[in-house]
């Protein structure tokens, strides 16, 4: 039998105000970020060097930014940026299909296969890009015709080589013969990068070796590749300004015959400057979405564009501005006494 005397008495408890959505629970402790001073200070400081070097280029009356915007959309600097733009598209696929056929080469079982592939990539690895362009112009000296016949026999057709390879062909073959070097040692680390484990189950299915490696090797080694094919997809477009040493009329060799009859060399650097610096931008941007499409392969959660990105850092703002209208709005314990 239970008596009042075995009963605790408890002091009843207020009810609780329903509180409205979102609001912060005050029972909660109050989490605050750590304070990262030397972080915002070397910000600041890099700001302010940024702020600096930006001001002293604007308003440097020595770039002469008028004669740049005057400049900048003429027919001839837009006939050398084509021109480059087409140089470089020409040169990037003819030297990842040869590039590609070299890398097979070199994994290939047959030693002269592979011997001939490693000669090719260690000779024009080993020479600069101007002396390879300056040989490939000059060949004419040690081949002055050149001929279409039967080997060690008559030839049916010759022609003067001097006529056959023009400046603009020149730069073709040289810049070609030296990016399928590279492009080859490329191709040849993507397809190493693939496990073995791939092509031992491709083999165990009864896949041919070429059938394997154009359907399960090359697809999982775009991703080695792509990123490493797009800074060469750069680099070739500014190494096509070398080519105006041959008298090609990229966007260099053009802006320089407008300063060589103007004397004003600074502002329309400037412009190839601005050129080269828009298009590798729009380069690097495709890069990355080429890079997003074949990581969906390899990761669950793909990378999140620049759109996407700059709607979370939006959201994180706004985010952080309602928590702290919020904190403001909270009655301060005690003070109503």
């Amino acid at each position: 039998m239970v008596t009042p005397s075995d009963v605790t008495s408890t002091p009843a408890q207020a009810p609780k105000t329903a509180r409205p959505p979102g609001a912060p629970d005050e029972d909660l402790p109050r989490i605050v970020p750590r304070r990262h001073a030397g972080r915002r200070l070397t910000a600041a400081v890099a700001l302010l060097i940024f702020a600096l070097v930006l001001n002293s280029v604007i308003r440097n009356d020595a770039f002469q930014w008028d004669v740049v915007g005057r400049y900048f959309t003429t027919s001839a600097v837009l006939d050398g940026l084509l021109l480059s733009l087409w140089l470089t598209a020409v040169v990037m696929v003819l030297g990842f299909l040869f590039g590609t056929l070299l890398a097979v080469m070199r994994l290939s079982a047959n030693p002269v296969l592979r011997t001939l592939s490693w000669g090719y990539v260690w000779i024009f690895r080993s020479t600069p890009l101007l002396v390879q362009l300056l040989f490939w112009f000059n060949i004419g000296a040690l081949y002055p015709t050149l001929g279409l016949g039967i080997p060690f026999g008559p030839q049916f057709l010759t022609v003067k080589t001097v006529n056959l390879l023009g400046p603009t062909l020149t730069a073709v073959i040289g810049l070609t013969l030296h990016e399928t070097a590279y492009a080859a040692e490329v191709v040849r680390g993507g397809i190493l990068s693939v496990d073995s484990g791939q092509t031992e189950a491709a083999q165990a299915l009864g896949l041919s070796r070429r059938r394997t490696l154009r359907r399960i090797v090359v697809p999982q080694a775009m991703r080695s590749i792509v990123p490493t094919a797009g800074n060469m997809l750069i680099g070739t477009l500014k190494g096509t300004s070398i080519v105006s040493v041959l008298a090609v009329h990229d966007l260099l060799y053009s802006v320089q015959l407008i300063y060589n009859q103007t004397y004003q060399i600074i502002p329309l650097l400037m412009v190839a400057t601005l050129w080269y610096i828009a298009v590798t931008t729009v380069l690097g941007v495709g890069q990355f979405y080429v890079e997003r499409h074949y990581a969906r392969g390899d990761s669950r959660t793909l990378p999140p564009t620049p759109l996407q990105r700059l709607r979370g850092q939006l959201t994180t703002v706004r985010l952080r501005l309602g928590a702290a209208t919020a904190a403001d709005a909270r009655p301060v314990n005690g003070g109503d006494r």
